[in-house]
């Protein structure tokens, strides 16, 4: 048995050889598939949470990458992935949070005094937003009467270009 265990010379030399075009066709594919899924992510976070959506150039000029760069690259990407899912998974945190506290909220404005919640910490698109505030001003605030007041949205575009308007025929008449 250690006659076994030690051997003068090795009866056979491990020879592991590389197909170099398939291996760099497979890294090729996983790093389209992770270009995609990133492309992806930062779209689904468009207008909730900001993304790093740059790719840095590896070299300054144009070449063929190999086997070595080719997987940095793969892993580069890798890791950006895993951190866009984690800030939108944070993100759908907050906003689920915000979305209990805005319903507590419109259960019992009285305990949330002066809260304003807007539709983007919400998840949602467009303006808006939902305020406790007092009914009736100072005599509500002194009674204790609370309601959620829901704005209408954003202003309308027609309506900041009739102020403009306006402002400058008052300029015209006043010289």
């Amino acid at each position: 048995m250690p006659a076994l265990l030690q051997a003068d010379e090795p009866t056979s030399v491990l020879r592991v050889e590389i197909d170099e075009r398939q291996a760099r066709a497979q890294l090729r594919q996983q790093v389209a598939r992770l270009e995609a899924e990133l492309a992806g992510l930062v779209g689904e976070a468009f207008g909730r949470t900001e993304l790093e959506h740059r790719v840095a150039a590896v070299a300054a000029e144009p070449r063929l990458l190999d086997l070595g760069e080719l997987e940095r690259v793969r892993d580069a990407l890798a890791d950006r992935v895993a951190e866009a899912r984690l800030a939108l998974r944070e993100r759908a945190l907050v906003e689920t949070a915000n979305r209990e506290l805005l319903r507590q909220m419109l259960a019992s404005p009285a305990d949330f005094k002066g809260l304003r919640i807007s539709r983007d910490e919400i998840g949602e698109p467009g303006c808006g937003a939902w305020h406790s505030r007092p009914r009736l001003g100072a005599i509500g605030r002194l009674m204790g009467w609370w309601q959620v007041k829901v704005s209408s949205g954003c202003p309308l575009a027609g309506r900041l270009a009739a102020v403009e308007r306006e402002a400058q025929s008052k300029t015209r008449r006043d010289p």
